[in-house]
């Protein structure tokens, strides 16, 4: 059984704990060290004791606490020049004891980006965010998943309404940006499935959406395509607040 434990989620950094039985990974290590430790304290977790790191790509909010985890096995797609590093490809799997983790292909403006699905014996967890939009290609590995941790990003009308520049807009809403609320349920509702008993929606902005507004879109859409949502568990994550999930989540 996974459970797991969204740390951070949002431009200003972004972690993620994932464990099942004896075996444990981090997705992400952005924010500052002394927010990510008292996280980790909160959950009586010694983060030294992961079986390996995993980077979606190399933007300041996903890796500036790479020496935290100094000396423990990395993956990503992008190069990191650290000790420990492991590069990946598309697709492939990294097996490490009860838990496998398979590379997924994202499209965002840095280099080699990704996401993540990762599988126990008989649970999966999919951990996509910072995507412009989700390949048709990819959807066969994120379908039907126990526990979806998936970026909800901005919706539109607020984003324009906004004082970021139009170029900052522009690329947001891009195909090397980010999912906006329509897009990032439209894909859900294709996706989950009979398993499926929770969706975390991640990556929220906090001046171009709102909590309330991400979750409302996806409820109204999921519905309309008469998809039961009673059954589902459905948070908006906050940028600085632990998320848990997955077997027996309070």
């Amino acid at each position: 059984m996974i459970k797991f434990a969204l740390l951070a989620s949002g431009s200003k950094g972004n972690c993620c704990l994932i464990k099942n039985c004896e075996t444990s990974i981090v997705i992400d290590c952005g924010s500052t060290k002394k927010y990510l430790s008292t996280c980790f304290e909160r959950l009586k977790f010694d983060y030294h004791s992961i079986s390996a790191l995993f980077v979606t790509h190399t933007h300041t909010d996903h890796i500036s606490q790479l020496k935290m985890f100094e000396g423990i096995d990395t993956y990503a797609l992008a190069n990191l020049d650290i000790d420990s590093f492991y590069k990946v490809e598309p697709y492939d799997e990294i097996t490490l004891d009860t838990l496998r983790v398979k590379v997924i292909p994202t499209s965002h403006d840095a280099k080699d980006s990704c996401g993540y699905v990762v599988e126990s014996s008989d649970q999966k967890l999919v951990y996509i965010t910072d995507t412009g939009y989700i390949n048709e290609a990819i959807k066969p590995y994120l379908m039907n998943a126990d526990y979806y941790i998936f970026e909800s990003n901005h919706d539109i009308e607020m984003l324009m309404a906004t004082k970021r520049p139009m170029f900052v807009k522009q690329r947001i809403i891009g195909d090397f940006g980010h999912l906006c609320n329509e897009d990032s349920a439209n894909v859900l509702a294709e996706l989950v499935g009979k398993k499926t008993k929770e969706i975390v929606l991640a990556h929220i902005s906090e001046e171009g959406n709102s909590k309330e507004r991400a979750k409302a879109v996806l409820l109204d859409t999921l519905q309309a395509k008469q998809i039961d949502t009673s059954r589902l568990r459905i948070i908006s994550a906050p940028q600085f607040e632990i998320v848990r999930g997955g077997n027996n989540s309070k």
